[in-house]
């Protein structure tokens, strides 16, 4: 779903925090229908409070995503559509506990309208993912926007890593965690 009264971007932190409380409103209308929330948003907004209060599993895309790249090796690398966006990741990954694994961020500099334009936008990407490998040792890519999913099959062809998409993942571990009742 996409909220209609959240920001038509995440791509700064008041935009972060302006997304956290449509996501938590949302949540909140749709809490005795749903099994799993993911939020479906590289910024991960509200995921804390809605872990606090939706009463089933809630994932974030941006962390779930970082966790199943460290199942696919060692150091990870992040695509970032703005520069911008790179300190608010690297808090997170910080939060997380798993910083020294991530090799580094590239800003591919599309905001987040601006990845329609699908021949630009991979073009970049694959030029950020070459980066990451070759000059930061990055061993897994991940998409750094929601708005990336449709490249990931492109970028781990022409770059050679696997790639995670960040809502795959999250929905992935959603389903795992419903079907196994936690």
């Amino acid at each position: 779903m996409t909220l209609s009264d959240g920001p038509p971007g995440v791509q700064s932190q008041l935009d972060v925090d302006t997304a956290a409380l449509s996501v938590y409103r949302f949540a909140q209308a749709h809490r005795g229908r749903a099994s799993a929330f993911v939020v479906a948003c590289f910024s991960d907004p509200g995921l804390a409070a809605l872990r606090e209060s939706a009463g089933v599993p809630v994932l974030g895309i941006s962390e779930s995503a970082v966790l199943t790249a460290l199942t696919m090796g060692q150091t990870f690398g992040v695509i970032a559509i703005l520069p911008g966006s790179i300190p608010r990741h690297l808090r997170n990954w910080s939060a997380m506990g798993v910083a020294s694994r991530c090799a580094g961020e590239v800003a591919i500099g599309r905001d987040v309208s601006a990845l329609a334009d699908r021949p630009a936008t991979l073009a970049a990407m694959c030029d950020a993912g070459r980066r990451l490998r070759d000059e930061r040792g990055a061993q897994v890519l991940v998409m750094g926007c929601a708005g990336m999913a449709p490249f990931r099959e492109p970028l781990q062809q022409a770059t050679g890593l696997p790639v995670v998409e960040p809502t795959q993942a999250a929905t992935a571990m959603a389903l795992g965690r419903v079907q196994l009742g936690w």
